[in-house]
């Protein structure tokens, strides 16, 4: 089982690099997406001063392997409400990940802040009365490490798989990650919402197809996320994916994160790229 907090770290090798080491705990046929951005965001965070994450946008250009990892924090623009920085994930010279991270200081808070809240919530069950994984299939491990690291407690079981029709294109369940659910650094805990937003993708995009189960694979293209609330947040957060169209090859899909108290704490979305599994 992996630590958000631990396996994300970053090390300062001087002007602007880190260094970092990629964990086998977050296996998804190789480093899970929003676990290799996360290393992005924690870089820009140890440089960025005392701010806060507001977006992440990425692309995906290379798989990781299980090693150690550079990244480079370039500075596009610092002011006093609002700064932009670059961050280029690399390997051995190789490219893995490029992204942008956009922060905010208090400065973009208090009176003139305007609020509003324009959507609903899903109308389901709260995680307490929600029955786990583990205790749903006490006797099968995960597939893949990664979903050891994540307590999950889905709304809708389906007990026989593969479904023997297709289901609707959405994917919803409450999440908590473990051994350690939060984290008092906002840019650690912002790592949450890359790993449980870019998470949201396949599953739901899977689902229409699953009951005659295509022999296909879909790698992620990019990432964006969305920073809605100030965090840290609490220890459950809603997956909310939607995945409203797949064409030409590209599958597209949204994503968005509740809170318990059902307070929209981030959202985003990417695209997939749908390919046949070698064989």
């Amino acid at each position: 089982m992996g630590d958000l907090g631990v396996d994300t770290a970053v090390e300062e090798v001087g002007d602007g690099r880190y260094r970092a080491s990629v964990n086998k705990d977050w296996e998804i046929w190789g480093p899970m997406g929003g676990y290799a951005a996360a290393f992005a965001l924690r870089a820009v965070g140890a440089c960025a001063g005392d701010v806060r994450p507001a977006s992440f946008s990425c692309q995906y250009l290379g798989v990781a392997s299980f090693d150690e990892i550079d990244i480079e924090v370039v500075t596009l623009k610092a002011g006093r409400t609002v700064a932009f920085h670059r961050a280029s994930v690399t390997q051995a010279g190789r490219p893995i990940l490029e992204a942008m991270v956009c922060s905010i200081g208090e400065s973009a808070d208090g009176d003139h802040a305007l609020e509003h809240v324009e959507i609903d919530p899903p109308d389901v069950e709260g995680p307490d009365g929600l029955l786990s994984f583990d205790e749903l299939r006490p006797d099968e491990a995960p597939h893949f490490p990664f979903w050891d690291n994540l307590e999950g407690r889905p709304l809708q079981w389906i007990e026989d798989w593969p479904p023997p029709e297709p289901l609707p294109a959405v994917w919803q369940q409450w999440l908590r990650f473990r051994p350690a659910a939060t984290f008092a650094d906002p840019w650690v805990d912002a790592c949450r919402a890359l790993v449980l937003v870019d998470i949201q993708s396949w599953p739901s995009a899977h689902l229409p197809h699953a009951w005659r189960e295509p022999a296909v694979y879909a790698p992620s293209l990019d990432l964006y996320v969305a920073f809605h609330e100030p965090n840290p947040w609490g220890e459950w957060l809603l997956a909310d994916g939607h995945s409203a169209v797949a064409s030409g090859g590209l599958i597209g899909w949204t994503g968005r994160l509740w809170s318990p108290e059902r307070r929209l704490v981030a959202s985003g979305g990417g695209q997939l790229l749908c390919r046949k599994l070698p064989g």
